[in-house]
């Protein structure tokens, strides 16, 4: 008979001991350990299957420092032996899930392309299975992108003018971002919570991620200096990010995206940074195409899973 628990410190060596040899991103033991260390992962938020002294499966559930739940599930991987993979791996993720208090997500990694080829295919396959079983059936395509030195810095045109400004007034152009946006998540909870509730939730994202309120800057137009959008240039425990960047409705379809875009890989780049990342749903064009005229490359595609509630 399987069953499903949080490991302890006598698990160590069967949670590292694992391997995954499909291609999807997994979590080696060199990268456990050392955020194990930080805390990001810890034994309570690693969860495995197992039949009598046998592991099946395990899922490694992802927080920040100092959290105090998790956020994300990492990597879930069943062994091929187990009949139904799928069935297992959505078992695991119930039982973690009872005793989480916050919304979380599954990130699946794959190479782009991943629908053409056989093998990723089948491994997304059973992960997504296992997912919408679990009740994480909300689903998004999301697009990685990644900027080096040598993709080029984009030159500032004059076309608008950035400058810090106050919360209050930032709190305000993240509110007006979001109406319209074309990200998925954004629209999710403009339709569950409304647009001021959204545009509090992001910001405070932003404020507690480990990027610098010092990078943050808000658009304005050349001419009449009136707000256009805003660049957060943020950061994550492993690398700076592009963050957050939008431009407000009535200035939408002017090519400001380009501008704001330039401005935080200028703050970057000017600050020594060799290696900058950025998302966005596949469903998002006009962003996906801003990333690539800036530089940006596509390195892998992200399937993002949560609770559609």
């Amino acid at each position: 008979m399987i069953s499903y628990r949080p490991t302890t410190a006598a698990d160590l060596d069967h949670v590292t001991a694992w391997t995954v040899g499909e291609p999807v991103g997994w979590i080696p033991a060199d990268r456990y350990l050392a955020e194990l260390a930080e805390g990001m992962y810890r034994p309570e938020w690693t969860w495995i299957a197992e039949d009598g002294d046998r592991v099946l499966g395990r899922a490694l559930w992802w927080g920040p420092r100092g959290g105090a739940h998790p956020v994300a599930l990492d990597c879930l991987d069943v062994d091929p032996a187990v009949g139904d993979r799928a069935a297992v791996g959505a078992a695991l993720i119930r039982a973690a899930l009872a005793g989480f208090p916050e919304p979380v997500q599954y990130v699946v990694k794959v190479a782009g392309g991943w629908r053409e080829d056989p093998a990723t295919a089948a491994a997304a396959g059973w992960r997504r299975a296992a997912a919408h079983a679990a009740g994480l059936s909300r689903e998004v395509e999301r697009l990685q992108f990644e900027w080096a030195p040598a993709d080029g810095v984009p030159a500032a045109t004059g076309a608008l003018r950035f400058a810090d400004a106050s919360d209050e007034e930032f709190l305000t152009v993240f509110r007006r971002i979001a109406e319209g946006s074309l990200d998925a998540q954004t629209r999710a909870n403009v339709a569950a919570m409304g647009a001021a509730a959204t545009a509090q939730e992001e910001m405070d994202f932003y404020l507690g991620a480990p990027g610098r309120r010092e990078w943050w800057r808000l658009a304005y137009t050349v001419e009449k200096g009136e707000v256009a959008g805003m660049a957060i240039p943020s950061a994550t425990p492993y690398n700076v990010n592009v963050g957050y960047l939008g431009v407000v409705p009535e200035f939408r379809g002017r090519g400001y995206v380009d501008e704001v875009l330039g401005e935080i890989t200028r703050i970057h780049a000017a600050n020594g940074k060799r290696r900058i990342t950025a998302t966005t749903d596949l469903g998002n064009a006009p962003m996906a195409a801003a990333f690539r005229r800036a530089g940006y490359r596509n390195t892998e595609i992200r399937l993002a899973f949560s609770d559609p509630a």
